[in-house]
């Protein structure tokens, strides 16, 4: 592995931004159909967007991009902190890493300059051991003045190509989804240090007048005065969790039911009274502050400090997992903050896992002595760990939930919550029909992030138990979020088209109209669904699992439904349409051609 600079393509930035659009033109590019993701071949690409680094509130992220391991699609997963700043202000807009080291490596990247050093006495390390050493050695260089380099690193989990491994970023974020981890583990890449001081040179943008009113404008409309940013700044994400179990849709006992009986033990309110210790912990240049540091203050894993949980993790490790104590949700998601682990996929191949034990399907032999019963916090907190280091039954739930139970058999896969391989959030689709749809047609596999039309049905106004109207505002929200991930924009703001467009004109220079903005996302969104078709993916992975439309749910206001499964495919035929997509999935020419990508594929 060597490092040489190039410049970025220019021509590609107007039609896809950056972070997710320019990151996956890359990959298109870089990559060779139907190669495995952890051949060298495949490259991991961290890359930033137009506004990184800037004081545009809310931007500091980056997109890490690569081909899953987990899913085998398409993969971007992102990540907050100060990295992605001090990334841009070394100089740099992006990173690609293809090949293989020979032995375990990590990357320091300094105003405009790269190299790559040794990282054998890192490797076994956890994330934080990684970090603390990283920081102390790159302090120490003849370069490094002032502060301290910023982060990413793989723990234990990357190292031995757990499919669901993260990425951290200055400990405490995590680019999780997909397995982005298990590819840096792959390439014997253990790490990339970033430091840069040349603000001044890279961001010239912090001048402009037009520029700081757009900005100014953004922090007053989008965060001051919005009442969602407000409830995200005092709670945080742990509010969702009475919304979803009020709505029967809160993951509990591996998706067996909506209602969980102690939800009020795992929400905001005992995050603020057990755990917090203060609010408004920030990211680069952010005036939301949504980070709560935590502690526990008593119990078994008292004094154990972190931040959050997060609603997902609250959910995916609390109530389906039927763990109803907000301290051992905590200490699960400190393991796999270690391990370098995502959350998501964890407690859904968990509570997988526990779900068949239930049943008979697997016992203590199956498990090594493990009881993987419903509720017990001992198995649950002891899991990352195993998990990471493949040993015994964790070798076969690193696999991931389509994987191990294709391994078990036994009709495990009946029980087993993914699309596309990658496992279900926290979100239950009998409770909000339209979510059945954002997660089988989002692009790396089940994800709430790509479209969230539950805000309009079980949260909102809309009817959540009809198909009837809601391809098109999935399609809608898609759209949106492809460009929203292009900006790199943070989750927690809610940024629309004519916002992107503003803020891209005021950066820019250039006028971008919302109609622009609306067609970026559409451009980009396409590409990767010809990305995936190349690979090999058709409507045939567009599904929902059996639980979706076999099994009603017994408790709340979804208490008897299903997601239907003819209304289903009618909804999805409908989706195909809105995106000008022939009934398999595949972009016509027509649109191919509208948008510009024709030069990309024959159809």
């Amino acid at each position: 592995m060597t490092c040489k600079p190039e410049k970025l393509k220019e021509d590609w930035v107007g039609d896809f931004v950056g972070g997710k659009g320019l990151g996956v033109r890359y990959l298109y590019d870089l990559i060779r159909p139907g190669i495995d993701p952890y051949s060298p071949e495949n490259p991991i690409i961290f890359m930033t967007g137009p506004l990184t680094g800037t004081v545009a509130s809310t931007m500091s992220r980056i997109a890490l991009v690569t081909k899953s391991p987990l899913t085998g699609t398409m993969s971007d997963s992102y990540s907050g902190s100060y990295f992605p700043a001090e990334l841009k202000h070394a100089g740099f807009d992006g990173i690609v890493i293809t090949g293989k080291a020979s032995a375990p490596t990590y990357l320091f990247v300094e105003d405009g300059h790269a190299e790559l050093r040794n990282a054998r006495s890192l490797w076994g390390k956890d994330v934080f051991e990684t970090t603390d050493e990283i920081v102390r050695q790159c302090s120490g260089s003849s370069t490094a003045k002032g502060d301290a380099p910023k982060v990413a690193c793989i723990g234990p989990a990357g190292e031995n190509q757990v499919r669901f491994a993260a990425v951290a970023f200055d400990k405490r974020h995590f680019a999780g989804r997909g397995g982005t981890g298990a590819v840096m583990g792959s390439k014997n890449l253990k790490a990339v240090a970033v430091r840069g001081t040349k603000h001044a040179q890279s961001l010239a943008i912090n001048l402009s007048p037009q520029f700081l009113e757009v900005v100014r404008n953004s922090i007053k409309r989008d965060i001051r005065e919005n009442p969602d940013a407000e409830a995200m700044i005092k709670f945080g994400t742990p509010v969702v969790v009475d919304l979803a179990n009020n709505a029967g849709l809160l993951p509990t006992r591996n998706f067996q039911t909506g209602v969980f009986p102690d939800a009020d033990k795992i929400n905001s309110d005992a995050l603020v009274n057990q755990l917090l210790v203060k609010h408004m912990t920030t990211c680069f240049s952010c005036s939301i502050g949504c980070r709560n540091i935590t502690k526990i203050k008593d119990g078994q894993f008292a004094g154990l400090e972190g931040e959050g949980p997060e609603y997902e993790t609250l959910g995916l490790a609390g109530s389906n997992l039927a763990i109803g104590d907000i301290r051992v949700v905590m200490k699960f998601n400190h393991e796999c903050s270690r391990m370098g682990i995502d959350t998501i996929s964890a407690g859904n191949v968990i509570g997988w896992a526990m779900e068949l034990y239930e049943r008979g399907l697997i016992t203590k032999a199956d498990t090594q002595g493990l009881d993987l019963s419903f509720g017990n916090s001992a198995t649950v907190v002891a899991l990352p760990e195993i998990i990471a280091m493949r040993k015994g039954i964790g070798d076969t739930l690193a696999e991931g939930v389509a994987r191990a139970a294709q391994k078990v058999g036994k009709g495990s896969e009946r029980y087993a919550l993914h699309c596309k391989g990658q496992e279900y959030p926290g979100y239950d689709p009998r409770g909000s029909f339209g979510m059945a749809l954002a997660y089988a047609t989002s692009d790396r596999g089940a994800d709430h992030n790509r479209a969230w039309p539950v805000a309009y049905e079980a949260f909102g106004k809309l009817d959540p138990f009809t198909c009837v109207g809601k391809a098109e505002l999935v399609v809608k929200d898609q759209i949106r979020t492809s460009v929203k991930w292009s900006m790199c924009a943070c989750d927690f703001i809610p940024i629309d088209l004519p916002i992107i467009a503003e803020l891209l004109s005021a950066a820019t220079g250039q006028k971008y109209t919302e109609e622009d903005a609306r067609k970026i996302g559409r451009r980009i969104w396409t590409l990767t669904r010809l990305f995936n078709i190349r690979e090999g993916f058709s409507r045939q992975h567009d599904g929902i699992p059996p639980r979706i439309y076999l099994d009603p749910l017994p408790d709340g206001n979804p208490k008897g439904k299903v997601v239907p499964k003819q209304d289903y495919e009618t909804m999805l035929t409908e989706y195909y349409k809105l995106w000008g997509w022939d009934d398999q999935g595949k972009p016509t020419e027509a649109a191919v051609e509208e948008l510009g990508l024709a030069n990309l594929t024959k159809l």
